[in-house]
C-alpha cells in the first residue's frame, strides 16, 4: 500500500494516462462480448442426459429434440384441404433449411383448429444452428397463420432480452446512481469518481469476458452480474476510500499534507478494499466449480469484477485524488459542503455512536430480537420448490413463449418436451409397453432406429415438466435395462443432482475464504465463525423473502412478472455466493475499523462504538448504492434475473441494517473480550502474516 501512495503521489498523471489508454482499448475490444456469448447453459457433460444426447447425435446425427416448432393457426382444420396446404407449406419450408435433418408429421390440437410442425436439427456447432433457426424464424413468420417457437428460436430471443434489459437498466442506474452519489459524497466531483471507476471495472471486465469466450463458452448472462456488481463494487470501494482520505484531509486542517493524507488513506482502507476485494472475489470463484456453463460464467464474471474494480480503486482512484487533493470537495452545494465537513470529523456523540450504546446496553434483548426476525423472515424458504429455464421465462408478449404455452394449454399432454429414452434397437418393442405402464405417462410413440443398434422411445406425460410426477417418471424410465433418458425432465433432475454433488467444494471454498480473510483481519477465531453464523441468517431471511416474492407470486403486479410457482435451480447457489461475499465485504469494513480503534487503546465496548460510528453512514450509503445498482435488474423482462436482483438487494439491506446495526454490536458486547480469542499458535500465526490497518490512529482523531 506505501508503494502505491508513493506510485500515485510521483506519477499521478502517467497513471492517468496509461488509464485512459487501455479503457479505451478494452472499450475497442469488449464492444462486440455480447455477440459472442451464449445463451443460458445448464448442462453437466457427465450426466445421463448429456451422454443420452451425444449417443443420439453419434448414431444419428440429429439432435435429440425438436429446435425449431412452428405453430400454424388452420381455421378450417387441420385435417381440411387447406388446413393440409398450410401445413405442407411450413414443412417444406423447414426441409429446404439445410441444418434441418428431420421433420416430424403435424400435430392437431384438441380442437382441430391449430396444429404444430417441430424440426430437428443436426447437430453441428450451436452457432450454425442459432443461424438456422433465425433464418427459418424469419421465413415462417411471413407465412399467414404461422408463429415460431422451440428452444433454439426462445434461446436466441432470450439473448435480445438481455441485451435490451442491460441497456435499460444501466439508463435507469447511472442517473440515479450519480444523484446519491452527489447526497452521500457530498460534492459533484466526488460524486463522479465512483461512477468513473464502475465504468472503468466494467468495461474491463467485459474485454475480459470477451477474451475467456474465445477460450471457451461464457454465458450472456454474465453481463447483468458484471454490470451490477460492477457498478455496486466500485462505488463501495470509492466511497470507503475518499471517505478515509477526507477524515484524513480534515485531521490535518487546511493546507495540510494532502500527499501524507493518500498515504494514511491507502495504508487503512486501501488496504481493507484489497482483502475485501479478495473475499468477495474468493466468494464468486467458488461458482468455477460447478460445470453447468451458467454459474460458471456467473463466477468469471464476477471474480473478473470484483479483481479490477478493486485494482482501478486502489491505482486509478489514487492518482485521481492525487491530482485533485483537497478539491476533491468540489462542486458542493453549501448545505453539502456543511455535512461533509461533519461527516469528515466522526465524534463519539453521532446517532450511530448512540444506537450502539443503545443496543449495548441490552444486548441480549436485541441479539434474540433480531434473531427472531431474521429466523421468521426464512421460514418460507422450507417450503422452496425449483424450475429450470424455459420459453416461460420470457416476457407475455414474447412470441417463442406464446407458442410454448399454446402447445401446453392445446395439444395432447407432454408432446412439447417429451421423456427421451435411448435404449437398444432389439428390445425396443418390450421398453415401450413397460414404460406405456409407468403411471404418469399418457403414451409412448413408436420406437425410432437412429443406428448403431439404437433406438429412441419417446414417453409423453400427463405432469408438468418440472413436477414430482414428472421427476418420478424419469427416474422409473432410468430403471429400466438399458435405458438412457434424456429430455427436459430428465436434464433437470440432472443439472439439481450435479448441483449438490458440486455444492459442498463451493461450500468450502466460500467458508474457508471467509474464515481466513476475517482471521487476517482480526487474529480472531470467534469473529470470523460469527460472521459465518450472521451471514447464514441474512441468507435465509433473503431466501424466504425471495419465496413469498416469486414462488408465491406475491408481488407479480408490482413488479411484473408471472410466477412460475418456484425458483430457478441455480438462483440460490448464486444468491448465496454473491450475498455471502458481499455481506463479509460490509464486515470486513466494520471490523476494520473496530479493529483500529481497539488497537489504539479504546476499551472493547468503546471501539465498537467508534466503529460503527465511523462506518455506520458509509456501509448504509454504499448498501443503498448497491441495491440500486444490482436492483435495476428488478426491471428485466427476463424472471430469473429478476430474481437476482431483487434477492441481492434484499441480503444487503438486511446485513447492513438489522445485522450491521444491531446484531453485531449486541454479540461484540455479550462476547467482550473473548471476541478476540485464538488458539495460541493462531496467535503467533497473526503476529507474522496478519494484516494490520497501518500505524494505529487516535481514538478521538
Amino acid at each position: 500500500m506505501s508503494r502505491l501512495a508513493d506510485l500515485a503521489i510521483r506519477a499521478p498523471r502517467r497513471i492517468l494516462v496509461v488509464a485512459v489508454v487501455l479503457f479505451l482499448a478494452a472499450g475497442a475490444y469488449g464492444s462486440s462480448v455480447a455477440d459472442r456469448l451464449d445463451p443460458y447453459g445448464a448442462d453437466d457433460a457427465a450426466t445421463e442426459s448429456v451422454q443420452a444426447d451425444r449417443a443420439i447425435q453419434r448414431a444419428s446425427g440429429l439432435e435429440a429434440a425438436p429446435g425449431v416448432i412452428a405453430l400454424v393457426r388452420t381455421p378450417a382444420g387441420a385435417r381440411s384441404p387447406a388446413g393440409r396446404r398450410r401445413l405442407a407449406r411450413v414443412a417444406a419450408t423447414l426441409r429446404a433449411e439445410p441444418l434441418v435433418g428431420r421433420v416430424a408429421p403435424p400435430v392437431a390440437a384438441r380442437d382441430g383448429r391449430s396444429a404444430y410442425v417441430a424440426a430437428v436439427m443436426r447437430a453441428a456447432a450451436e452457432d450454425p444452428r442459432d443461424e438456422a433457426a433465425r433464418r427459418l424464424d424469419e421465413r415462417l413468420s411471413r407465412q399467414p397463420g404461422v408463429t415460431v417457437g422451440g428452444w433454439l428460436v426462445a434461446s436466441d430471443e432470450l439473448n435480445h432480452v438481455v441485451e435490451s434489459d442491460l441497456q435499460r437498466a444501466e439508463m435507469l442506474a447511472f442517473p440515479l446512481l450519480f444523484l446519491l452519489s452527489l447526497l452521500f459524497f457530498r460534492s459533484l466531483v466526488a460524486a463522479l469518481l465512483p461512477v468513473l471507476v464502475g465504468l472503468v471495472a466494467i468495461v474491463g471486465t467485459f474485454a475480459g469476458l470477451r477474451l475467456a469466450s474465445e477460450l471457451g463458452s461464457v454465458s450472456i448472462f454474465a453481463l447483468n452480474l458484471t454490470t451490477g456488481l460492477g457498478l455496486g463494487l466500485a462505488i463501495d470501494y470509492s466511497l470507503f476510500i475518499l471517505s478515509r482520505y477526507r477524515e484524513e484531509l480534515a485531521e490535518r486542517g487546511p493546507g495540510g499534507d494532502a500527499s501524507e493524507a493518500l498515504r494514511r488513506t491507502l495504508a487503512t482502507a486501501g488496504r481493507t478494499v484489497l482483502f475485501s476485494s479478495l473475499t468477495v472475489a474468493a466468494a464468486l470463484s467458488s461458482l468455477l466449480v460447478f460445470p453447468q456453463r451458467f454459474l460458471y460464467s456467473m463466477g468469471l464474471g464476477g471474480t473478473m469484477v470484483a479483481l479490477i474494480a478493486a485494482a482501478v480503486a486502489l491505482i486509478v482512484l489514487p492518482a485521481v485524488l492525487a491530482v485533485l487533493g483537497p478539491r476533491v470537495n468540489a462542486g458542493a452545494p453549501r448545505w453539502l459542503a456543511h455535512r461533509a465537513q461533519r461527516d469528515a470529523r466522526p465524534d463519539a456523540a453521532g446517532r450511530w455512536y448512540r444506537l450502539s450504546r443503545f443496543v449495548m446496553r441490552r444486548p441480549g434483548r436485541v441479539a434474540a430480537a433480531s434473531a427472531v426476525l431474521l429466523i421468521a423472515m426464512g421460514i418460507p424458504f422450507l417450503s422452496i420448490s425449483f424450475t429450470s429455464v424455459d420459453a416461460t421465462v420470457l416476457p407475455r408478449d414474447s412470441v417463442p413463449r406464446q407458442v410454448s404455452e399454446s402447445l401446453r394449454r392445446d395439444f395432447p399432454a407432454g408432446r412439447e418436451a417429451p421423456v427421451v429414452a435411448v435404449v437398444p434397437a432389439v428390445r425396443a418393442p418390450a421398453l415401450r409397453d413397460r414404460v406405456a405402464r409407468i403411471p404418469g405417462v399418457d403414451g409412448v410413440a413408436a420406437p425410432q432406429p437412429i443406428g448403431d443398434g439404437l433406438a429412441v422411445l419417446q414417453a409423453h406425460m400427463s405432469a408438468p415438466l418440472f413436477s414430482r410426477r414428472a421427476q418420478d417418471v424419469v427416474s422409473a424410465v432410468r430403471a429400466l435395462p438399458g435405458a438412457r433418458v434424456t429430455g427436459s425432465t430428465a436434464e433437470f433432475v440432472d443439472t439439481r443432482s450435479s448441483i449438490a454433488r458440486h455444492l459442498p467444494l463451493a461450500l468450502a471454498i466460500v467458508a474457508g475464504s471467509t474464515l481466513l480473510v476475517l482471521f487476517l483481519m482480526t487474529g480472531s477465531v470467534v469473529l470470523p465463525l460469527k460472521a459465518l453464523v450472521m451471514n447464514l441468517l441474512t441468507l435465509s431471511a433473503a431466501f424466504g423473502l425471495l419465496v413469498l416474492i416469486f414462488q408465491d407470486g406475491r408481488l407479480e403486479s408490482v413488479l411484473d412478472y408471472t410466477s412460475q410457482g418456484a425458483l430457478e435451480l441455480t438462483q440460490p447457489v448464486l444468491l448465496f455466493a454473491l450475498a455471502f461475499g458481499l455481506s463479509t465485504d460490509y464486515g470486513v469494513f466494520l471490523l476494520g475499523r473496530i479493529k483500529e480503534a481497539r488497537d489504539a487503546g479504546a476499551g472493547d465496548r468503546e471501539a465498537v462504538a467508534i466503529g460503527l460510528e465511523r462506518t455506520g453512514r458509509i456501509v448504509t450509503a454504499a448498501a443503498l448504492l448497491f441495491c440500486v445498482a444490482i436492483g435495476a435488474f428488478a426491471t428485466s423482462q427476463i424472471v430469473f434475473i429478476k430474481e437476482l436482483g431483487v434477492g441481492t438487494a434484499l441480503a444487503v439491506l438486511i446485513d447492513a441494517t438489522i445485522v450491521r446495526a444491531l446484531l453485531v454490536p449486541a454479540l461484540m458486547e455479550m462476547l467482550g473480550r473473548r471476541n478476540w480469542w485464538a488458539p495460541r499458535p493462531l496467535r503467533r500465526l497473526h503476529a507474522r502474516i496478519g494484516v494490520r490497518e497501518g500505524e494505529p490512529v487516535k481514538v478521538g482523531a
